[in-house]
């Protein structure tokens, strides 16, 4: 009788084996998160109908189909690293992202924040077109790199005259550390997410690149539309405040904004 109960006892999960099933179905949920609507989610929905192919060849006895998807699985792992790489990159970014990181990120000096508001009110009754990038805690050298270094204190005068129409700096991207612009006309990497809205230019494709590839602030003035946005963490939330603005560079949530921090657009 008691052998009985010990192989019961086998079949029931312990403490031990309920946390590791948790930890992988959480693991499981923020894979599939952080793929959803890329490429590589289109690259798993293909990989799966070639392993269904595979277990009907295995089935039915189809010794050459068999042979040949063996060799598919063995070489396309390595292709597959090298054609998404991008992806890939931007997904291991983003699992290095953490809420609980991105609630401390902030600009400690209030100045740098007054002189970037209002910059970015001026460009946006102007309608001028603009892209700021805030360095946080991952460097953004290699994108200074590619921009005219400048290194001077942030000031809302300079910033509207770097932006202004026809200037040699002003279809770049601005790039801000701490209390100083390190460079402008700056070339950002622009997402691989496909989007819906249709009217995001390039300057909002470059903005949620960078938030996929680090933990910056993007700020973005359309010229179109006037209109500012914030991209943060692969997400760009549109048509924000100046005051929603403000918030966001102290630290603080605005409330339009909490919740979902996943690859999306957030219409006002």
């Amino acid at each position: 009788m008691s052998g009985v109960w010990e192989q019961f006892r086998l079949l029931g999960p312990g403490w031990g084996d309920l946390v590791e099933i948790t930890i992988v179905a959480v693991l499981t949920y923020r894979i599939l998160v952080l793929l959803q609507r890329t490429r590589a989610m289109q690259m798993m929905l293909g990989i799966g109908l070639l392993v269904a192919a595979y277990a009907l060849a295995v089935i039915l006895n189809f010794e050459l189909i068999r042979t040949i998807l063996e060799t598919l699985f063995q070489y396309g792992a390595i292709a597959a690293l090298v054609v998404f790489q991008p992806e890939l990159r931007a997904a291991l970014a983003r699992m290095g992202q953490s809420r609980f990181l991105r609630v401390f990120m902030k600009i400690q000096n209030p100045e740098v924040i007054d002189e970037l508001v209002d910059a970015v009110e001026r460009l946006s009754k102007t309608s001028t077109g603009a892209i700021i990038a805030l360095e946080q805690e991952v460097g953004l050298d290699e994108y200074a790199q590619t921009g005219r270094p400048v290194q001077a204190k942030v000031s809302a005068d300079l910033l509207t005259t770097i932006f202004t129409p026809y200037s040699p700096l002003h279809d770049g991207a601005v790039i801000v550390s701490g209390d100083t612009i390190r460079a402008a006309g700056a070339i950002l990497p622009l997402t691989q997410t496909p989007l819906v809205d249709k009217t995001l230019g390039t300057r909002h494709r470059a903005a949620i690149g960078l938030s996929e590839e680090s933990d910056a602030v993007v700020i973005v003035v359309s010229e179109e539309t006037a209109r500012i946005s914030i991209a943060r963490a692969g997400r760009i939330d549109l048509g924000v405040t100046t005051d929603e603005l403000r918030e966001v560079l102290e630290g603080v949530e605005p409330e339009a904004a909490r919740g979902s921090w996943l690859p999306s657009v957030r219409r006002p």
